[in-house]
């Protein structure tokens, strides 16, 4: 087969791009990580002229992204013009079979472009100042402590709160108290209005709380502290709890896509990870370097997705 020329490999790129506006699902309601994935990429992508036109940011929550996930697979199965958020609360679910009739295969995981690593968060005012001294108070007493988090039952958020528990040595996991709610933000609001006793949740969905003085940071799941801003947050495993949960944020495209609409889709995001914009948007939002594609994510996002069948099954959750 001839190579193609410069001009050539421009002219079939051309043929893939997509046409007019694209959009990016995103699967919860304003203000949660996957918000933040879509809205912050959508604008580098277009101040660097990466789409020929803008994007827009659609709101599809519900399930933990199971109604983003089933919209997708049923209604949008070959549209090349929408990518959507993802991130390790999606393998969660689909590893503990909660997508009605959702494979990992159904769609195409595309890109991973930072880790957003999980807290534990607690009102400003709050008496816990420290992750031993919340978890000692729920081994006294499990219905002591109230989590809230901006995903379901059994999800990356609730699991946060049964591994730090377990690495504790509280036993009775199942009298946990989680309530679960729609986004991140909305289950800090609950937090800080004294409702519920403490957030279980990600740095970005925490960062803006934690700068307006409103919500204080009791541990970070990281294997180091973050850098920056954030360096003054101990790690759980600095406080004897060895737990790291890193929430990767990412994208997949329809399963329907062909190869050249996702290797365009490829090419695009990958500029943004490389870009100094986007290192300086981790930096500012918590997030650490994590940047996988093409067969390397399959296999990572395979490998996730089995593994948190089996922790699950260990918990008691399957």
């Amino acid at each position: 087969m001839t190579p193609l020329s410069a001009s050539a490999e421009e002219s079939a790129a051309d043929d893939v791009a997509p046409r007019g506006k694209t959009e990016c699902i995103a699967p919860a309601k304003p203000g949660g990580g996957w918000d933040f994935t879509c809205r912050s990429v959508a604008r580098l992508l277009d101040e660097q002229n990466l789409i020929p036109a803008g994007m827009q940011t659609l709101n599809v929550p519900g399930a933990s992204g199971g109604v983003a996930f089933a919209h997708v697979k049923s209604k949008r199965h070959d549209d090349e013009q929408v990518i959507v958020a993802a991130s390790s609360a999606t393998t969660t679910r689909l590893g503990q079979h909660a997508y009605q009739d959702g494979k990992v295969d159904d769609v195409r995981w595309l890109v991973t472009l930072g880790a957003d690593y999980g807290v534990i968060a607690v009102a400003a005012d709050s008496p816990y100042q420290s992750l031993t001294q919340l978890l000692e108070a729920m081994k006294q007493d499990p219905k002591s402590v109230r989590f809230a988090g901006g995903d379901v039952a059994g999800g990356f958020d609730h699991l946060k709160v049964l591994m730090a528990a377990r690495a504790a040595g509280i036993e009775s996991l199942r009298a946990l108290p989680y309530l679960a709610y729609d986004s991140g933000s909305v289950a800090i609001t609950q937090v800080m209005g004294g409702h519920l006793e403490a957030f279980t949740g990600d740095m970005s969905e925490a960062r803006g709380f934690v700068e307006s003085g409103n919500l204080r940071l009791l541990a970070v799941f990281s294997e180091e502290r973050l850098p920056g801003q954030y360096s003054n947050i101990p790690t759980a495993r600095e406080q004897g709890i060895d737990v790291i949960a890193p929430n990767w944020r990412g994208f997949y495209l329809p399963g329907g896509a062909s190869d050249a609409a996702f290797d365009w889709w490829e090419t695009a995001l990958n500029k943004v990870a490389d870009s100094p914009e986007w290192q300086k948007t981790m930096q500012d939002n918590g997030l650490m370097p994590f940047h996988k594609s093409g067969k390397a994510l399959e296999t990572f996002i395979t490998r996730q997705v089995s593994d948190v069948e089996q922790l699950s099954r260990e918990l008691g959750l399957l």
